[in-house]
């Protein structure tokens, strides 16, 4: 449930109705074996955010921790956001396709995959998606975007 007061992704969980439980905590556990070094996790804006933490990288422009990923259950679907694949076209290609030729139906927003189910999701491109961007990387790709 986006908008949650929890201060933990455990916390988060034990929210969730047992179905969304299940499947936000399998695609969690994809993330959080597939997120490189730097990026961690935390709970921001009512989700659970995959972050680069403000010691590492204090220069945002709204003084939060840089945002990577995130994860939420939302009222009729749940959400993975996918930063690093927004606003890179090349990258938001290779998604699209390998999300497709998955066989599986792509509900995708700008950054947002919107699944109903586990079964709806690509788990695997999912952590191919999360392992594809070290913190250095997003950090200049962040730095280009604020500086068009």
């Amino acid at each position: 449930m986006a908008g949650s007061k929890a201060q933990t992704a455990d916390e988060y969980l034990a929210e969730l109705p047992e179905d969304r439980r299940d499947a936000i905590a399998i695609v969690r556990n994809v993330i959080l074996a597939n997120l490189p070094d730097g990026y961690q996790e935390m709970m921001q804006f009512g989700m659970i955010g995959y972050v680069i933490p403000l010691e590492r990288y204090p220069v945002t422009y709204n003084g939060q921790a840089l945002q990577y990923a995130a994860l939420a259950s939302q009222k009729n679907y749940m959400s993975l956001y996918l930063m690093n694949i927004y606003g890179d076209e090349a990258v938001e290609r290779w998604f699209v396709e390998k999300y497709k030729a998955s066989g599986k139906r792509l509900d995708m927003g700008k950054a947002c995959v919107r699944f109903k189910s586990l079964q709806d999701l690509p788990i695997d491109l999912v952590g191919e998606a999360i392992a594809l961007t070290p913190v250095a990387r997003f950090i200049e790709r962040y730095e280009a975007s604020r500086n068009r």
